[in-house]
Parts: C-alpha cells; structure tokens; sequence
C-alpha cells in the first residue's frame, strides 16, 4: 500500500489528546470544537478505524484556565504517552502548548483563527490568518460603511496583534482609528455598557471587534440595549460565530458581519451533510460553526496521513501531511507546505434573524495561507 512500517500488525487504538474547554468562559465555542473533533474520530472508526485500528481520543477539560492547556498537554504527553494533540482556542492557550510540544516532539492541531505571524514545526494551523479574513474584511468595510474605525477586543494576545494588522490596514488606506480599548478575558456584561457610551462618542463608522468567548455576548447585547443600528454602524468581528450568535440572542446578533472560512448556510451537498450528522447527533436547533468545521476538517486530514504512514511520528506526519487535500464542508482545503498552514477560503456573513449568516461575499477558491503576509503590499486595491 505504499506506507511505512505497514507490516506492523496490531489492532491496538491510535491514541491521541484532545485539549478543549467544557467549562469556563471559552466554553461557548471550545465545547463546539471539541464535539467537532469526536464527530470526526466517531466517523472515522465507524468505517473501520486507520489501518484496522480505532482513533482513540484522551480528552481532558482545561476549564479555560490558561496554565492548564500547558499542563494537560505535558500530561498527554508524558504520562499517557500521547504525541498528537488537537486543540486549543486561544492563542494564549496554544502558546502554553507550544513549547511543550516543541520540547518533547508532539504535533498540535490547531483549529482556529490567529493572529499570524508564528511558526513550528510542532504546529499544523488549520484555521484562518489575516490574509484570509481581515484583508477582504477590512476592503469591504471601507467600501460600504467608511474608514473611520473602532477597535474593541479582550485583553491578551490575539485581539493586540490582530488589531495590528487590521490598523495597518486601515490606515495604509485612507482610514483612521478613532479609538482602541481591551477589556479583561472574563469581562461582565456591565463593563460593556461605558464602552458601548464611549463608542457612541467616538462616532465611528465600523467597530472591530476582537472579543472573544463569553464576553462576546455581552459586547453585543450592551451595543443593541443603547440602540446603535448595524445598518449604519455595525460590528465586524473574526471571532463572532453562530455560537455567539445563538448565545446573544438572534435579534441582537442581526445584521452584523464575520469575516470566516466557512458559515453554516454554505449550500454544497458535504456541508450539508455534515450539518444534518452534526444536527442529528447534538440536537436540530444546534449550529455548526467555522472552529467546528476546522475541528472536524484536520482531524480527517490527520487521520488519511496516518493512513500513509501508520505511524504516529511526528516528523512523518508532519512530512506527509504537507499538501495534503480534504473536501471539506467549507470546500476543498489542503496544508500549504511552506508554512504547515492551511489554504482556506475567504468569506464575509452578515448576521440574519435566524441565526444563521447570509454570505455577501466568497473567494472562487481556497485561498494560500500568507501567515506573515509576505506577499501583500499593505495595499487594499491588488487584493
């Protein structure tokens, strides 16, 4: 069949680690990507496993506290001998695994969008970078509403950076920032409503908002209790998903925008498929989401390179899996294999009182990782 080590005969579990909070206040989307990555596994060995073996997935339950990603994969890795990890929301979270699975040779799947700018040959980075969403957003922003901005985010180190790309962006092109605040990761609804006042006078055409988890909410509802109107001024977000959508609120959440690889109401027959197994195993009225969707996407991709090399080595996986392609529910996607990113597509929803996002704009294809956006000239008119 072409693999290595192929005449290795054992029926024993492919054991892997799996890193997402069921508590806490990232729990909102991390509880999504986690069943995203059982659904995934659940398939997988429904058909037979790899190779005649089963994924067997060793979940533990960070509780969004930041050390504990960093503790729970030393864990994985050392005592449950443990050398694959899918997880992690947060940048600060994968940053607390990044050097555990650099010292002791493992491979993070990491399925959500970042800031950028980061490279290991520890990590496959299969969400989002800012050549893939704040570019088309940031053009299309400027286009329809104008150039002055508002940045609101929580405070470490995701929504810092991603604000410093979205700024040169912004004013590269004609635009101003007319004010920036962080508020803490567990901030209350209470701590939104002067920062929502504070907005107001600020007068911005857009706000971007870089909040993430639990806190999301109460951004969104704090700005629909002082009556700003998204047809004018609306919330333009990397991070807003139907999760957060659900969790506001519907009729709060309308009319906002999300720059995303994928949304739900994407119209393929493997998105709806994988919408109506995802719908008939967690309930009807439950959304997919774009961290779901990359939870559920690598660990395909992981499990057809494990099929090439029967073997959980992190070097030949990280080996085969470059170029590798999946047709995914966003669409076909592949691991670019200069940066061990992935190619994904390029899409901007606007928030509907269903829930769910209408898609005002999508790339004709997947679009090339550009992590350190090497090849963009800062300019909005070539992109």
């Amino acid at each position: 069949m072409g693999a290595l080590n192929r005449n290795q005969r054992t029926s024993a579990p492919w054991r892997v680690g799996v890193l997402f909070s069921k508590t806490g206040f990232m729990s909102v989307i991390e509880e999504t990507q986690l069943r995203g990555t059982l659904i995934a596994i659940d398939e997988i060995n429904d058909r037979g496993g790899v190779n005649g073996r089963p994924i067997e997935p060793i979940v533990y339950d960070p509780g969004s506290e930041i050390r504990s990603y960093g503790q729970y994969a030393k864990r994985l890795m050392v005592e449950d001998g443990v050398s694959t990890i899918f997880g992690c929301y947060t940048s600060s979270s994968r940053k607390a695994v990044l050097p555990v699975v650099e010292r002791l040779d493992g491979l993070l799947w990491y399925p959500t969008l970042y800031e950028g700018f980061e490279f290991s040959p520890n990590v496959i980075y299969t969400g989002a970078t800012p050549n893939q969403n704040s570019v088309q957003l940031c053009k299309a922003l400027m286009s329809q509403f104008g150039n002055r901005f508002f940045f609101v985010g929580s405070d470490y180190v995701y929504p810092r950076e991603s604000n410093r790309v979205m700024r040169e962006l912004v004013r590269n092109n004609g635009g101003t920032v007319v004010g920036e605040r962080y508020l803490r990761l567990e901030a209350d609804r209470s701590e939104f409503v002067p920062l929502v006042r504070e907005i107001k006078q600020a007068q911005p055409d857009v706000i971007f908002s870089t909040v993430v988890g639990e806190s999301t909410t109460f951004l969104y509802q704090a700005y629909h209790d002082l009556g700003l109107n998204p047809k004018t001024v609306p919330i333009a977000s990397l991070t807003t998903t139907e999760a957060e959508i659900r969790a506001m609120g519907y009729d709060v959440g309308e009319g906002h925008y999300t720059a995303a690889a994928y949304f739900q109401g994407i119209e393929t027959a493997c998105n709806n498929s994988f919408v109506s197994h995802y719908q008939k195993r967690y309930g009807g009225d439950e959304p997919t989401n774009m961290c779901l969707e990359a939870s559920y996407f690598q660990v395909n991709l992981f499990a057809r390179t494990l099929e090439e090399t029967n073997s959980l080595d992190t070097k030949q996986l990280r080996t085969f899996v470059m170029g590798a392609e999946f047709e995914a529910p966003q669409g076909s996607v592949s691991i670019n294999p200069v940066w061990g990113h992935a190619d994904v597509w390029t899409r901007i929803g606007r928030a509907n009182r269903q829930g769910q996002f209408d898609i005002v704009f999508q790339s004709q294809t997947s679009v090339k990782a550009d992590p350190y956006l090497i090849g963009y000239g800062r300019c909005l008119e070539n992109c």
